[in-house]
């Protein structure tokens, strides 16, 4: 008999699409922003880059809004969208 995960011990992941800022840049306004702590409590993971301008970023749900909170402090680029699902952000994305 497979095991399965209770729905609160699984991850629960955002997906943000990013215009007009590179990996480096976005890794730097979160930890800068948030501090080492909400950087780990956010677990930023990029999961595909587009064009040389967009990335999408997949982060924690309950760390959603300090991270957009961070990119839009810092400056560095735009969140275009935000989805749970990577097919949600559009045809670009799949």
């Amino acid at each position: 008999m497979k095991l399965k995960q209770k729905p609160s011990g699984k991850v629960h992941r955002r997906y943000l699409l990013i215009k007009g800022v590179s990996e480096k840049n976005i890794r730097e306004a979160i930890l800068e922003f948030v501090g080492v702590l909400g950087f780990a409590e956010a677990d930023p993971q990029f999961v595909r880059k587009l064009k040389a301008s967009e990335v999408v970023l997949a982060v924690e749900r309950g760390a959603l809004v300090k991270v957009r909170a961070a990119l839009a402090a810092s400056g560095v680029g735009e969140v275009v969208k935000v989805s749970g699902t990577l097919k949600g952000l559009g045809p670009k994305v799949r």
